[in-house]
């Protein structure tokens, strides 16, 4: 069935909208403990539409523009349909909000707390993680010059990065908020200390990716080592660096959320998690965890994309444009 589909491409189409569309009806009208027929049709149609997001990943496409909308819809079809399924077996099984919200619920959390959530987007990203973050990445870069430059740096801050990437978070972040304050500082503070280290190994890494041969022509040619390090050694190390970025893009978010559990004003993405568990308001923790996924993943899609641009010539991206 899947050959014939990937034959054609308006089958495909025609099967995922279909199955798609009666499953979306079935979660907005399920009841609690519907009847084994109900299960039964929700097993078919999740099977149909598996089938037909496969048939859609080996579409052959022709232009560039239709292999990006494919790439971008196969995981979008399968995050909606498990969304899909999460409503129906919350709905479907009378599971109470308090242990499990359906999605429906969380998005009218989400709609009517816009405000609310808005607010500690803006404490915890655009303030905590983009500064420790920032902060963290470049003083991690700088200190991998430093360590390039003067070898005896690196045999001996390189075991002290292991030292502090080996903190745990949950003792050092009460230390930063009595240092910094309860505001958005100490949560940068704690971003500084989980960034530095990955940055750090990452572009000690990168600096030596370049070749033996490339390096001995630059010295034919009597370039320095600032001339070297700008023109051969820096260019040669970016796959790595961004590959620390992206790291810390994520690493940062997780960083200031549990930091704010220790100390924090009345607004923020950790705060309002402790707070609304302790008050069983899981819908609100729900929506607070659905801000932080999309933030997180916009973050790294936007460093991935500067990566692209910047790392066009590298061979692994060559190979990935190529399929």
């Amino acid at each position: 069935m899947i050959a014939a589909l990937h034959r054609n491409p308006l089958a495909v189409i025609a099967t995922l909208a279909v199955s798609g569309a009666l499953l979306w009806l079935m979660a907005h009208l399920v009841t609690v403990k519907p009847g084994v027929l109900f299960w039964i049709s929700v097993l078919v149609l999740w099977a149909l539409v598996w089938i037909g997001n496969d048939a859609l990943s080996g579409i052959s496409t022709l232009s560039p523009v239709a292999t990006r909308f494919r790439n971008l819809a196969v995981p979008a079809i399968f995050g909606l349909t498990l969304l899909l399924l999460w409503q129906l077996v919350v709905k479907g099984f009378g599971i109470s909000p308090v242990f499990l919200p359906a999605p429906s619920d969380i998005w009218v959390r989400f709609s009517t707390s816009f405000a609310t959530l808005k607010a500690d987007f803006i404490q915890t990203f655009l303030r905590a993680v983009l500064a420790g973050w920032a902060i963290g990445s470049l003083a991690g870069f700088l200190v991998a010059i430093l360590c390039d430059a003067w070898g005896f740096l690196r045999r001996g801050l390189l075991p002290l990065g292991n030292l502090f990437a080996a903190l745990p978070i949950v003792g050092v972040a009460p230390i930063m908020v009595m240092w910094f304050g309860f505001d958005w500082q100490s949560k940068a503070a704690v971003v500084v200390i989980m960034t530095f280290f990955p940055m750090l190994v990452n572009a000690v890494t990168g600096l030596e990716a370049s070749g033996h041969l490339e390096r001995d022509l630059m010295r034919s040619y009597g370039a320095s080592y600032f001339d070297t390090l700008i023109k051969l050694r820096l260019p040669a190390a970016m796959p790595f660096i961004f590959n620390a970025l992206k790291i810390n893009s994520t690493l940062a978010l997780i960083g200031a959320i549990v930091a704010e559990f220790f100390g924090t004003p009345i607004v923020g993405m950790g705060f309002r998690i402790s707070t609304e568990v302790a008050r069983f308001s899981l819908d609100m923790v729900w929506a607070e965890i659905a801000v932080a996924a999309i933030a997180g993943s916009a973050f790294y899609g936007l460093i991935a994309l500067v990566e692209r641009a910047v790392t066009f010539w590298h061979p692994s991206y060559r190979s990935r444009k190529d399929q």
